[in-house]
Protein backbone atom coordinates (compact mmCIF):
# COMPACT_ATOMS: atom_id res chain seq x y z
CA UNK A 1 0.00 0.00 0.00
CA UNK A 2 2.78 2.41 0.92
CA UNK A 3 4.37 2.44 -2.53
CA UNK A 4 1.12 3.20 -4.43
CA UNK A 5 0.48 5.86 -1.78
CA UNK A 6 3.79 7.50 -2.73
CA UNK A 7 2.69 7.61 -6.36
CA UNK A 8 -0.58 9.20 -5.29
CA UNK A 9 1.14 11.85 -3.18
CA UNK A 10 3.31 12.67 -6.17
CA UNK A 11 0.32 12.94 -8.48
CA UNK A 12 -1.00 15.61 -6.11
CA UNK A 13 2.34 17.41 -5.85
CA UNK A 14 3.30 17.33 -9.51
CA UNK A 15 -0.20 18.08 -10.74
CA UNK A 16 0.61 21.53 -9.38
CA UNK A 17 3.40 21.75 -11.95
CA UNK A 18 1.28 20.32 -14.78
CA UNK A 19 -1.73 22.49 -13.94
CA UNK A 20 0.46 25.60 -13.84
CA UNK A 21 1.28 24.99 -17.51
CA UNK A 22 -2.40 24.62 -18.55
CA UNK A 23 -3.88 27.87 -19.94
CA UNK A 24 -7.43 26.71 -19.03
CA UNK A 25 -6.36 26.50 -15.38
CA UNK A 26 -4.43 29.78 -15.14
CA UNK A 27 -7.10 31.65 -17.14
CA UNK A 28 -10.04 30.26 -15.12
CA UNK A 29 -8.54 31.46 -11.83
CA UNK A 30 -6.90 34.59 -13.34
CA UNK A 31 -3.56 33.69 -11.81
CA UNK A 32 -0.64 36.11 -11.55
CA UNK A 33 2.74 35.55 -9.91
CA UNK A 34 1.31 36.06 -6.41
CA UNK A 35 -1.78 33.87 -6.76
CA UNK A 36 0.21 31.22 -8.61
CA UNK A 37 2.64 31.06 -5.69
CA UNK A 38 -0.24 30.89 -3.17
CA UNK A 39 -1.99 28.12 -5.13
CA UNK A 40 1.19 26.05 -5.09
CA UNK A 41 2.32 26.97 -1.59
CA UNK A 42 -0.94 26.17 0.20
CA UNK A 43 -0.46 22.48 -0.53
CA UNK A 44 2.94 22.64 1.14
CA UNK A 45 1.31 24.33 4.14
CA UNK A 46 -1.10 21.40 4.45
CA UNK A 47 1.75 18.90 4.16
CA UNK A 48 3.66 20.74 6.89
CA UNK A 49 0.66 20.91 9.23
CA UNK A 50 0.42 17.11 9.26
CA UNK A 51 3.78 17.03 11.01
CA UNK A 52 2.32 18.80 14.06
CA UNK A 53 -0.11 16.10 15.11
CA UNK A 54 0.08 12.94 13.03
CA UNK A 55 3.14 11.44 14.66
CA UNK A 56 1.16 11.04 17.88
CA UNK A 57 -1.79 9.61 15.95
CA UNK A 58 0.51 7.07 14.29
CA UNK A 59 1.85 5.97 17.69
CA UNK A 60 -1.61 5.87 19.28
CA UNK A 61 -3.69 4.08 16.64
CA UNK A 62 -0.99 2.16 14.80
CA UNK A 63 0.66 2.52 11.43
CA UNK A 64 -2.10 0.79 9.42
CA UNK A 65 -4.96 2.84 10.85
CA UNK A 66 -2.91 5.99 10.29
CA UNK A 67 -2.66 5.14 6.58
CA UNK A 68 -6.46 4.68 6.41
CA UNK A 69 -6.94 8.13 7.96
CA UNK A 70 -4.47 9.78 5.58
CA UNK A 71 -6.31 8.30 2.59
CA UNK A 72 -9.69 9.50 3.88
CA UNK A 73 -8.42 13.08 4.29
CA UNK A 74 -6.91 13.05 0.79
CA UNK A 75 -10.14 11.76 -0.74
CA UNK A 76 -12.16 14.59 0.84
CA UNK A 77 -9.69 17.15 -0.53
CA UNK A 78 -9.73 15.62 -4.02
CA UNK A 79 -13.54 15.78 -4.18
CA UNK A 80 -13.53 19.45 -3.14
CA UNK A 81 -10.75 20.29 -5.61
CA UNK A 82 -12.65 18.71 -8.49
CA UNK A 83 -15.75 20.71 -7.60
CA UNK A 84 -13.94 24.05 -7.05
CA UNK A 85 -15.78 27.11 -8.29
CA UNK A 86 -13.39 29.85 -7.21
CA UNK A 87 -9.88 30.47 -5.95
CA UNK A 88 -10.86 30.22 -2.28
CA UNK A 89 -12.47 26.79 -2.70
CA UNK A 90 -9.51 25.54 -4.71
CA UNK A 91 -7.03 26.79 -2.11
CA UNK A 92 -8.94 25.09 0.74
CA UNK A 93 -9.16 21.82 -1.17
CA UNK A 94 -5.44 21.90 -1.91
CA UNK A 95 -4.72 22.46 1.75
CA UNK A 96 -6.81 19.42 2.69
CA UNK A 97 -5.10 17.28 0.05
CA UNK A 98 -1.81 18.53 1.45
CA UNK A 99 -2.74 17.48 4.99
CA UNK A 100 -3.75 14.01 3.81
CA UNK A 101 -0.56 13.58 1.81
CA UNK A 102 1.54 14.87 4.70
CA UNK A 103 -0.03 12.23 6.94
CA UNK A 104 0.84 9.58 4.35
CA UNK A 105 4.42 10.79 4.05
CA UNK A 106 4.74 10.47 7.82
CA UNK A 107 3.18 7.08 8.53
CA UNK A 108 3.97 5.09 5.35
CA UNK A 109 7.80 5.25 5.67
CA UNK A 110 7.52 4.39 9.37
CA UNK A 111 5.44 1.36 8.41
CA UNK A 112 7.89 0.19 5.77
CA UNK A 113 10.96 0.75 7.95
CA UNK A 114 9.46 -1.30 10.77
CA UNK A 115 7.96 -4.14 8.76
CA UNK A 116 10.52 -4.87 6.03
CA UNK A 117 13.34 -7.42 6.54
CA UNK A 118 16.87 -6.04 6.64
CA UNK A 119 17.74 -7.19 3.11
CA UNK A 120 14.69 -5.41 1.65
CA UNK A 121 14.55 -2.26 3.79
CA UNK A 122 16.83 -0.18 1.57
CA UNK A 123 15.14 -1.24 -1.64
CA UNK A 124 11.62 -1.02 -0.20
CA UNK A 125 11.98 2.49 1.20
CA UNK A 126 13.92 3.55 -1.88
CA UNK A 127 11.11 2.33 -4.12
CA UNK A 128 8.64 4.28 -1.98
CA UNK A 129 10.17 7.51 -3.20
CA UNK A 130 11.15 6.20 -6.64
CA UNK A 131 7.40 5.89 -7.17
CA UNK A 132 7.44 9.67 -6.81
CA UNK A 133 8.28 9.67 -10.50
CA UNK A 134 5.65 7.07 -11.34
CA UNK A 135 3.21 9.56 -9.91
CA UNK A 136 5.02 12.28 -11.80
CA UNK A 137 4.56 10.42 -15.07
CA UNK A 138 0.88 9.93 -14.28
CA UNK A 139 0.46 13.61 -13.44
CA UNK A 140 2.37 14.77 -16.52
CA UNK A 141 0.55 12.31 -18.79
CA UNK A 142 -2.85 13.22 -17.39
CA UNK A 143 -2.33 16.97 -17.83
CA UNK A 144 -0.88 16.42 -21.32
CA UNK A 145 -3.97 14.45 -22.37
CA UNK A 146 -6.43 16.92 -20.87
CA UNK A 147 -4.61 20.02 -22.14
CA UNK A 148 -6.57 19.90 -25.41
CA UNK A 149 -9.92 20.06 -23.61
CA UNK A 150 -11.65 23.40 -24.05
CA UNK A 151 -13.58 23.25 -20.79
CA UNK A 152 -12.63 23.37 -17.10
CA UNK A 153 -12.40 19.57 -17.17
CA UNK A 154 -8.88 20.12 -18.46
CA UNK A 155 -7.94 20.66 -14.79
CA UNK A 156 -10.95 19.12 -13.01
CA UNK A 157 -10.34 15.64 -14.45
CA UNK A 158 -6.74 15.43 -13.13
CA UNK A 159 -8.06 16.58 -9.75
CA UNK A 160 -10.73 13.85 -9.77
CA UNK A 161 -8.18 11.18 -10.65
CA UNK A 162 -6.47 11.91 -7.31
CA UNK A 163 -9.58 10.60 -5.58
CA UNK A 164 -9.71 7.45 -7.71
CA UNK A 165 -6.04 6.71 -7.00
CA UNK A 166 -6.61 7.27 -3.29
CA UNK A 167 -9.19 4.48 -3.22
CA UNK A 168 -6.92 2.18 -5.23
CA UNK A 169 -3.97 2.85 -2.90
CA UNK A 170 -5.72 1.45 0.19
CA UNK A 171 -7.10 -1.75 -1.37
CA UNK A 172 -4.15 -3.81 -0.11
CA UNK A 173 -4.32 -2.53 3.49
CA UNK A 174 -6.65 -5.28 4.80
CA UNK A 175 -4.14 -7.91 3.67
CA UNK A 176 -0.95 -6.62 5.33
CA UNK A 177 0.01 -6.88 9.03
CA UNK A 178 0.58 -4.13 11.55
CA UNK A 179 4.27 -3.55 12.26
CA UNK A 180 5.75 -5.99 14.81
CA UNK A 181 7.50 -3.17 16.67
CA UNK A 182 4.24 -1.31 17.27
CA UNK A 183 2.54 -4.55 18.33
CA UNK A 184 5.34 -5.43 20.73
CA UNK A 185 5.38 -1.94 22.23
CA UNK A 186 1.66 -2.37 22.92
CA UNK A 187 2.26 -5.79 24.54
CA UNK A 188 0.83 -7.96 21.78
CA UNK A 189 3.67 -10.50 21.35
CA UNK A 190 1.68 -13.24 19.61
CA UNK A 191 0.51 -10.81 16.92
CA UNK A 192 4.05 -9.42 16.62
CA UNK A 193 5.43 -12.91 16.05
CA UNK A 194 2.78 -13.60 13.39
CA UNK A 195 3.65 -10.31 11.66
CA UNK A 196 7.37 -11.18 11.64
CA UNK A 197 6.62 -14.67 10.34
CA UNK A 198 4.52 -13.19 7.53
CA UNK A 199 7.18 -10.67 6.46
CA UNK A 200 10.41 -12.54 7.29
CA UNK A 201 9.63 -16.27 7.11
CA UNK A 202 6.80 -17.05 4.67
CA UNK A 203 4.51 -17.72 7.63
CA UNK A 204 6.95 -20.05 9.43
CA UNK A 205 6.86 -19.05 13.11
CA UNK A 206 9.86 -21.21 14.01
CA UNK A 207 12.44 -20.14 11.42
CA UNK A 208 15.77 -18.93 12.80
CA UNK A 209 15.49 -15.51 11.13
CA UNK A 210 11.94 -15.02 12.43
CA UNK A 211 12.91 -15.94 16.01
CA UNK A 212 16.12 -13.90 15.97
CA UNK A 213 14.21 -10.85 14.65
CA UNK A 214 11.50 -11.35 17.25
CA UNK A 215 14.14 -11.62 20.00
CA UNK A 216 15.93 -8.49 18.82
CA UNK A 217 12.70 -6.46 18.75
CA UNK A 218 11.65 -7.72 22.20
CA UNK A 219 15.01 -6.75 23.72
CA UNK A 220 15.03 -3.33 22.08
CA UNK A 221 11.43 -2.44 22.96
CA UNK A 222 11.97 -3.56 26.57
CA UNK A 223 14.98 -1.24 26.81
CA UNK A 224 13.12 1.68 25.24
CA UNK A 225 10.17 1.26 27.60
CA UNK A 226 12.51 2.07 30.50
CA UNK A 227 12.52 5.64 29.23
CA UNK A 228 9.36 7.67 28.77
CA UNK A 229 8.14 8.66 25.31
CA UNK A 230 9.47 12.04 24.24
CA UNK A 231 7.58 14.91 22.65
CA UNK A 232 9.08 16.92 19.81
CA UNK A 233 10.27 19.58 22.28
CA UNK A 234 11.63 17.05 24.78
CA UNK A 235 13.76 15.53 22.03
CA UNK A 236 15.86 18.70 22.11
CA UNK A 237 16.95 17.99 25.70
CA UNK A 238 18.65 14.70 24.86
CA UNK A 239 22.05 14.90 23.14
CA UNK A 240 21.70 11.68 21.13
CA UNK A 241 18.11 12.50 20.16
CA UNK A 242 19.27 15.91 18.95
CA UNK A 243 21.92 14.24 16.80
CA UNK A 244 19.34 11.87 15.35
CA UNK A 245 17.05 14.80 14.59
CA UNK A 246 19.85 16.77 12.95
CA UNK A 247 20.64 13.87 10.64
CA UNK A 248 16.95 13.34 9.93
CA UNK A 249 16.23 17.00 9.23
CA UNK A 250 19.36 17.41 7.10
CA UNK A 251 17.55 15.21 4.58
CA UNK A 252 14.61 17.63 4.72
CA UNK A 253 16.88 20.56 3.91
CA UNK A 254 18.77 18.82 1.10
CA UNK A 255 15.67 17.37 -0.58
CA UNK A 256 13.91 20.74 -0.59
CA UNK A 257 16.69 23.32 -0.98
CA UNK A 258 19.11 21.81 -3.50
CA UNK A 259 17.40 23.46 -6.47
CA UNK A 260 15.30 20.47 -7.51
CA UNK A 261 12.07 22.17 -6.48
CA UNK A 262 12.64 24.93 -9.00
CA UNK A 263 12.41 22.24 -11.67
CA UNK A 264 9.67 20.15 -10.03
CA UNK A 265 7.20 23.01 -9.59
CA UNK A 266 8.32 25.80 -11.92
CA UNK A 267 9.56 23.83 -14.91
CA UNK A 268 7.34 25.91 -17.21
CA UNK A 269 8.92 29.17 -16.02
CA UNK A 270 12.42 27.64 -16.25
CA UNK A 271 11.84 26.50 -19.81
CA UNK A 272 10.43 29.90 -20.72
CA UNK A 273 13.58 31.51 -19.29
CA UNK A 274 15.63 29.03 -21.34
CA UNK A 275 13.79 30.02 -24.54
CA UNK A 276 11.15 27.25 -24.83
CA UNK A 277 7.74 28.94 -24.64
CA UNK A 278 5.30 26.52 -26.34
CA UNK A 279 3.06 24.92 -23.66
CA UNK A 280 2.76 21.58 -25.49
CA UNK A 281 6.53 21.35 -25.81
CA UNK A 282 6.86 22.13 -22.10
CA UNK A 283 4.39 19.37 -21.21
CA UNK A 284 6.26 16.89 -23.41
CA UNK A 285 9.56 17.79 -21.73
CA UNK A 286 7.85 17.37 -18.34
CA UNK A 287 6.85 13.79 -19.24
CA UNK A 288 10.31 12.89 -20.55
CA UNK A 289 11.96 14.42 -17.49
CA UNK A 290 9.86 12.32 -15.10
CA UNK A 291 10.65 9.13 -17.07
CA UNK A 292 14.37 9.95 -16.94
CA UNK A 293 14.25 10.64 -13.21
CA UNK A 294 12.36 7.39 -12.57
CA UNK A 295 15.09 5.37 -14.28
CA UNK A 296 17.87 7.13 -12.35
CA UNK A 297 15.97 6.83 -9.05
CA UNK A 298 15.56 3.09 -9.59
CA UNK A 299 19.31 2.78 -10.19
CA UNK A 300 19.95 4.70 -6.97
CA UNK A 301 17.49 2.53 -5.07
CA UNK A 302 19.44 -0.59 -5.91
CA UNK A 303 22.74 1.10 -5.03
CA UNK A 304 21.89 2.21 -1.47
CA UNK A 305 22.77 -1.18 0.00
CA UNK A 306 25.93 -1.73 -2.04
CA UNK A 307 27.41 1.77 -2.24
CA UNK A 308 25.97 2.92 1.07
CA UNK A 309 23.79 5.83 2.13
CA UNK A 310 26.58 8.31 2.87
CA UNK A 311 28.78 7.79 -0.24
CA UNK A 312 25.74 7.94 -2.52
CA UNK A 313 24.62 11.17 -0.86
CA UNK A 314 28.06 12.74 -1.32
CA UNK A 315 28.25 11.75 -5.01
CA UNK A 316 24.79 13.21 -5.63
CA UNK A 317 25.55 16.50 -3.82
CA UNK A 318 28.75 17.02 -5.85
CA UNK A 319 27.00 16.35 -9.16
CA UNK A 320 24.03 18.59 -8.29
CA UNK A 321 26.39 21.45 -7.44
CA UNK A 322 28.20 21.16 -10.77
CA UNK A 323 25.04 20.98 -12.86
CA UNK A 324 23.09 23.76 -11.15
CA UNK A 325 25.98 26.15 -11.81
CA UNK A 326 25.90 25.03 -15.44
CA UNK A 327 22.13 25.57 -15.66
CA UNK A 328 22.63 29.12 -14.40
CA UNK A 329 25.46 29.84 -16.83
CA UNK A 330 23.63 28.42 -19.86
CA UNK A 331 20.40 30.24 -18.96
CA UNK A 332 22.35 33.50 -18.78
CA UNK A 333 23.93 32.99 -22.19
CA UNK A 334 21.04 31.42 -24.11
CA UNK A 335 17.89 32.47 -22.22
CA UNK A 336 17.01 35.20 -24.71
CA UNK A 337 18.71 33.51 -27.66
CA UNK A 338 17.31 31.79 -30.72
CA UNK A 339 20.31 29.44 -30.75
CA UNK A 340 18.65 26.01 -30.69
CA UNK A 341 21.86 24.23 -29.68
CA UNK A 342 22.24 26.49 -26.67
CA UNK A 343 18.57 26.12 -25.67
CA UNK A 344 18.65 22.33 -25.90
CA UNK A 345 21.97 22.29 -24.08
CA UNK A 346 20.28 24.13 -21.22
CA UNK A 347 17.44 21.58 -21.18
CA UNK A 348 19.97 18.71 -21.21
CA UNK A 349 21.74 20.22 -18.20
CA UNK A 350 18.39 20.49 -16.39
CA UNK A 351 17.96 16.77 -17.02
CA UNK A 352 21.44 16.01 -15.69
CA UNK A 353 20.82 18.07 -12.57
CA UNK A 354 17.51 16.40 -11.84
CA UNK A 355 19.06 13.00 -12.53
CA UNK A 356 21.85 13.77 -10.05
CA UNK A 357 19.24 14.57 -7.42
CA UNK A 358 17.19 11.46 -8.19
CA UNK A 359 20.19 9.15 -7.94
CA UNK A 360 20.51 9.57 -4.16
CA UNK A 361 17.95 11.88 -2.64
CA UNK A 362 14.89 10.22 -4.11
CA UNK A 363 15.65 6.87 -2.38
CA UNK A 364 17.26 8.47 0.71
CA UNK A 365 14.40 10.89 1.37
CA UNK A 366 12.26 8.24 3.06
CA UNK A 367 15.01 5.72 3.87
CA UNK A 368 17.54 7.57 6.01
CA UNK A 369 15.21 9.50 8.38
CA UNK A 370 13.28 6.50 9.83
CA UNK A 371 16.56 4.55 10.04
CA UNK A 372 18.35 7.06 12.26
CA UNK A 373 15.32 7.50 14.55
CA UNK A 374 14.80 4.85 17.24
CA UNK A 375 11.32 3.43 17.95
CA UNK A 376 10.40 5.76 20.83
CA UNK A 377 10.96 8.87 18.72
CA UNK A 378 10.38 7.52 15.21
CA UNK A 379 6.83 8.78 14.68
CA UNK A 380 7.38 12.09 16.49
CA UNK A 381 10.71 12.56 14.70
CA UNK A 382 9.08 11.83 11.35
CA UNK A 383 6.48 14.42 12.29
CA UNK A 384 9.27 16.98 12.74
CA UNK A 385 10.80 15.79 9.46
CA UNK A 386 7.46 16.11 7.65
CA UNK A 387 6.91 19.60 9.04
CA UNK A 388 10.39 20.83 8.12
CA UNK A 389 10.44 19.15 4.70
CA UNK A 390 7.21 20.79 3.69
CA UNK A 391 7.97 24.01 5.54
CA UNK A 392 11.09 24.34 3.41
CA UNK A 393 9.01 23.32 0.40
CA UNK A 394 6.57 26.13 1.21
CA UNK A 395 9.41 28.64 1.55
CA UNK A 396 11.02 27.59 -1.73
CA UNK A 397 7.70 27.52 -3.56
CA UNK A 398 6.89 31.05 -2.42
CA UNK A 399 10.36 32.47 -2.99
CA UNK A 400 11.51 31.02 -6.30
CA UNK A 401 8.91 32.48 -8.66
CA UNK A 402 9.85 35.96 -7.43
CA UNK A 403 13.56 35.13 -7.63
CA UNK A 404 13.21 33.80 -11.18
CA UNK A 405 11.27 36.94 -12.17
CA UNK A 406 13.68 39.34 -10.46
CA UNK A 407 17.17 37.88 -10.95
CA UNK A 408 16.64 35.00 -13.41
CA UNK A 409 19.80 32.92 -13.89
CA UNK A 410 21.41 34.25 -10.70
CA UNK A 411 18.86 32.20 -8.74
CA UNK A 412 20.67 29.03 -9.78
CA UNK A 413 24.07 30.46 -8.83
CA UNK A 414 22.89 31.33 -5.32
CA UNK A 415 21.41 27.86 -4.96
CA UNK A 416 24.69 26.34 -6.15
CA UNK A 417 26.62 28.05 -3.35
CA UNK A 418 24.20 26.53 -0.85
CA UNK A 419 24.72 23.10 -2.42
CA UNK A 420 28.46 23.37 -1.72
CA UNK A 421 27.69 23.70 2.01
CA UNK A 422 25.51 20.59 1.86
CA UNK A 423 28.44 18.53 0.59
CA UNK A 424 30.46 19.39 3.68
CA UNK A 425 27.63 18.50 6.03
CA UNK A 426 27.11 15.03 4.59
CA UNK A 427 30.87 14.34 4.48
CA UNK A 428 31.59 15.32 8.08
CA UNK A 429 28.38 14.60 9.98
CA UNK A 430 26.49 11.67 8.47
CA UNK A 431 26.76 8.11 9.80
CA UNK A 432 26.48 5.00 7.63
CA UNK A 433 23.50 2.73 8.34
CA UNK A 434 23.68 0.13 5.56
CA UNK A 435 23.66 -3.52 6.60
CA UNK A 436 22.30 -2.86 10.10
CA UNK A 437 18.90 -3.58 11.62
CA UNK A 438 17.00 -0.70 13.19
CA UNK A 439 17.99 -2.03 16.61
CA UNK A 440 21.69 -2.24 15.68
CA UNK A 441 21.63 1.33 14.36
CA UNK A 442 20.86 2.49 17.93
CA UNK A 443 24.42 1.53 18.90
CA UNK A 444 25.80 4.09 16.42
CA UNK A 445 24.29 6.79 18.61
CA UNK A 446 25.79 5.67 21.89
CA UNK A 447 23.05 3.20 22.80
CA UNK A 448 24.01 0.27 25.02
CA UNK A 449 24.25 -3.20 23.48
CA UNK A 450 21.12 -4.66 25.07
CA UNK A 451 20.59 -7.38 22.45
CA UNK A 452 21.03 -10.79 24.11
CA UNK A 453 20.22 -13.01 21.14
CA UNK A 454 22.17 -13.71 17.94
CA UNK A 455 22.62 -10.85 15.49
CA UNK A 456 20.54 -10.97 12.33
CA UNK A 457 23.66 -10.96 10.17
CA UNK A 458 24.94 -13.99 12.12
CA UNK A 459 21.71 -15.86 11.49
CA UNK A 460 21.81 -14.96 7.80
CA UNK A 461 25.35 -16.35 7.67
CA UNK A 462 24.34 -19.56 9.47
CA UNK A 463 25.98 -18.65 12.78
CA UNK A 464 23.99 -19.46 15.96
CA UNK A 465 20.82 -20.40 14.11
CA UNK A 466 19.62 -22.96 16.68
CA UNK A 467 16.64 -21.16 18.17
CA UNK A 468 13.22 -22.52 19.00
CA UNK A 469 9.88 -21.19 20.21
CA UNK A 470 8.34 -22.27 23.51
CA UNK A 471 5.07 -20.39 23.95
CA UNK A 472 6.15 -16.77 23.80
CA UNK A 473 9.72 -17.65 24.84
CA UNK A 474 12.63 -17.87 22.43
CA UNK A 475 14.98 -20.66 23.57
CA UNK A 476 18.00 -22.51 22.28
CA UNK A 477 17.11 -25.63 20.33
CA UNK A 478 17.69 -28.08 23.21
CA UNK A 479 15.09 -26.25 25.28
CA UNK A 480 17.32 -25.87 28.35
CA UNK A 481 18.18 -22.17 28.19
CA UNK A 482 15.55 -19.48 27.75
CA UNK A 483 16.98 -16.29 26.27
CA UNK A 484 13.83 -14.23 26.65
CA UNK A 485 10.37 -14.33 28.10
CA UNK A 486 7.38 -12.10 27.42
CA UNK A 487 3.78 -12.08 28.53
CA UNK A 488 0.68 -11.15 26.62
CA UNK A 489 -0.92 -9.24 29.49
CA UNK A 490 -2.00 -5.73 28.66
Amino acid sequence: MATPRSSLVTVALLLWNGLNILPSYTDYFHLNTTTLAVQSAIGWAGLACAGFFFGQVTDWLGRKKAMWISAAITLIGAILQTASQNVAMFVVSRFIVGVGNGCAFLCAPVYLAEVLPLKWRGVGLGLFMACFYVGGLLAAGITYCTAKMQSTWAWRLPSAIQGVLTVISVTVLPFVPETPRWLMYHVRPEEALRAIAATHGDGNHEGALVLATYKEIVDSIAEEKKASKLSAFELLKNKQSVRRLMLCTSVAVITMCSGNNIISFYLGKMLTNAGITNSNTQLEINIILNAWCLVVALVGTFLVDSVGRKPLGIISCVLMTIFIFLVGALTKVYGDSTNNSGIYGTVATIFLFQGSYSLAWTPLAMLYPPEVLNYSVRSVGMGVYTFLTNGFGLMVTMAFPYALDAIGWKTYMINGVWDVLQIGYVVYYWVETKGKTLEEIDELFGGADHLTGPRIQEVLQGIEPHLALDGTDVVVADGKQAIHKTTSKE
